[in-house]
């Protein structure tokens, strides 16, 4: 009989990312999509792990399932890691296009060699109140003032990744699944969930 495991996100972005990256295993996975609607959690934790688990343990209580959250953001260095846990909710709209409208006008001024920023990804696996696994993922840019590409959401228009000599939106899936925190999150709680 399969594991089943609730997916405690509601953002198709994300959901895309673990759906690929995560298909092979022999798990039963739901979203919260399909679970009766409940309040979101209050994501006050000061780290993007204890939001994660914050996020896990709340969702394992409210329906008894295991659940998989990830908390996830943008930090920039000349910002003092701004956004960071409140990447989601920048702006006062907390939509991707008032989020990066904020960032930019931030970093106004600011020469390109000092915005640098890196994505961070936290995942918690947890059932009933127990943290079975965690794992983080990050990949390190730098923020862009012009949008580039389609193929992400959030920030992903104005990271670029200087190795890859494009932004985090302009890359396939398959690449971005690869190298971006999120995939990196995901790869590492995987080999883990092998051994539960």
């Amino acid at each position: 009989m399969k594991r089943e495991i609730l997916v405690a996100t509601t953002n198709e972005g994300k959901i895309c990312e673990i759906r690929a990256v995560m298909s092979d295993l022999p798990i039963a996975w739901s979203y919260l999509a399909d679970h009766p609607p409940v309040s979101a959690p209050i994501e006050d934790a000061a780290t993007f792990e204890a939001n994660a688990i914050l996020k896990a343990r709340y969702y394992a209580n409210k329906f008894d399932k295991c659940v998989l959250a990830d908390d996830s953001g943008l930090e920039v260095d000349v910002l003092d890691g701004a956004p960071g846990v409140h990447s989601a909710r920048y702006s006062d709209e907390g939509t991707d296009a008032a989020n990066n409208r904020k960032l930019i006008a931030a970093l106004t001024g600011i020469p390109q060699a000092s915005r640098t920023a890196r994505f961070v990804c936290c995942l918690a696996l947890v059932q009933d109140h127990d943290v079975l696994l965690t794992s983080m993922g990050t990949i390190e840019g730098r923020i862009v003032d012009e949008a580039r590409g389609t193929n992400g959401f959030g920030y992903d228009p104005h990271f670029y990744v200087t190795n890859e000599g494009m932004t985090t939106a302009e890359m396939p899936p398959e690449q971005k699944n690869k190298l971006s925190h999120r995939g990196r999150a995901l790869a590492s709680i995987k080999s883990g969930m092998a051994n539960l």
